[in-house]
């Protein structure tokens, strides 16, 4: 039996694709929101909306350009180089953003009458970024239940799972070909398989080849 209405923080890249056709499957309702900070590719917003039209989804795009002026990093800023130093935070961290967008997220969860939150967040390869972890999430749902009076539940479907097992979830979901070729995970701007150089198409690349072979050793 599905649960009630879920709203999910959707950005249209592999990750948060997958969660929605998950979300799909297990409420009864799904709305999917979106947040505008000024990011580097605007196209991430045009590729949500038009996952989530296609999908037949409500989607709700919030304005969060407060976030891009308070921390400039190399998703807001194309002077900032993405990159990685050893014993620092990729580039690409930016700071507080888990934390408002699933704040404002459960803001509009609660106005909609949704009391389950779905966010894409990874401790597995989360490129030590410390809003991914599972530790904060937990800790968020429960100061998110304190500040509304809400019983709020923060669902991260692929909290456990590395980039492999994201792709075997998206293919158990009949979603595998979807999630390949019309989501945007690219920091270059590229939809589908990307430009095959950015840390986060490399990442997505070793996953899915990884995938594929594990199938296909299964098929064998």
């Amino acid at each position: 039996m599905k649960q009630e209405k879920a709203v999910v923080v959707f950005s249209g890249g592999q990750d948060s694709t997958t969660c929605l056709f998950w979300a799909l499957k297990q409420f009864q309702e799904v709305e999917a929101v979106t947040f505008d900070y000024n990011q580097r590719h605007r196209l991430e917003i045009e590729v949500a909306a038009s996952i989530a039209n296609e999908l037949g989804v409500p989607h709700t795009v919030l304005d969060m350009s407060l976030l891009n002026q308070l921390a400039p990093n190399a998703l807001t800023r194309s002077s900032i180089a993405i990159e990685q130093k050893e014993g620092e935070l990729p580039s690409t961290f930016v700071d507080g953003r888990n934390l408002l967008f699933l704040s404002f997220a459960a803001v509009l969860a609660k106005q909609k009458g949704a009391r389950h939150l779905v966010t894409g967040v990874c401790e597995t390869d989360f490129s030590g970024y410390p809003d991914c972890r599972d530790i904060f999430i937990k800790s968020l749902n429960v100061t998110l239940n304190l500040a509304m009076d809400y019983q709020f539940v923060i669902h991260t479907p692929l909290m456990w799972l590395n980039k492999a097992q994201t792709w075997k979830l998206a293919d158990e979901l009949g979603a595998l070909d979807f999630v390949r070729t019309k989501t945007l995970t690219c920091y270059n701007g590229l939809i589908a398989d990307g430009c095959g150089e950015c840390p986060a198409c490399q990442l997505r690349k070793r996953g899915l080849e990884q995938y594929m072979a594990e199938k296909g050793a299964m098929n064998e």
